[in-house]
């Protein structure tokens, strides 16, 4: 009998070597990071994902774990324009290539278009995803057109009476340049 595989708590190389994609639908909420950038509570909103495993030869002839993750979500963020909420569909597609260290990792990233992840025992799927989608949000998450333009108010200064006596400090400026 075999476990079902858990995005939270995964065997990257079982996974691998498995080579059976992991679909998902988690609740926003779940992603507590994530459902802290949108507009009100909607405990509703979910987020699809797959995350498919490969494995592949690697230069020292060995096979490296790689991972392919993808997620799609609508999220309603606060317009930067109008300050109402404005649906935003959030995706992401990225490989990942899992290695030995942190050592490994470091001296490979600047060469390698993948991410670099090291392996470990126990891998958490599910905040690998939501850093991803968190990284797909827009900076200013804005409507193409404003449902409703803003109002713009401003406050009516009053100049007292005292303020409107004195006299213009760069009059007094002006009169001594003539002199």
């Amino acid at each position: 009998m075999t476990r079902p595989l858990q995005a939270t708590n995964l065997n990257m190389q079982a996974f691998a070597e498995a080579g059976v994609p992991l679909n998902g639908i988690s609740p926003l909420k779940n992603l507590e990071r994530l459902a802290q950038e949108i507009a009100g509570l909607q405990p509703d909103l979910i987020v699809n994902w797959q995350a498919a495993p490969e494995l592949r030869p690697g230069s020292t002839g060995q096979m490296d774990i790689w991972l392919h993750l993808t997620a799609n979500t609508t999220l309603p963020l606060i317009c930067q324009r109008c300050m109402g909420s404005v649906q935003t569909a959030l995706h992401a597609d990225q490989w990942y290539r899992f290695v030995s260290s942190e050592d490994v990792a470091m001296a490979e990233d600047d060469a390698a278009e993948e991410d670099l992840l090291v392996l470990s025992p126990q891998f958490d799927l599910i905040d690998v995803l939501e850093d991803e989608l968190l990284m797909a949000l827009p900076l200013v998450p804005m409507h193409d057109e404003c449902p409703e333009l803003p109002i713009f108010s401003s406050g009516i200064l009053e100049v007292s009476k005292n303020q409107a006596d004195k006299p213009n400090p760069f009059a007094a400026l002006a009169q001594l340049k003539k002199k």
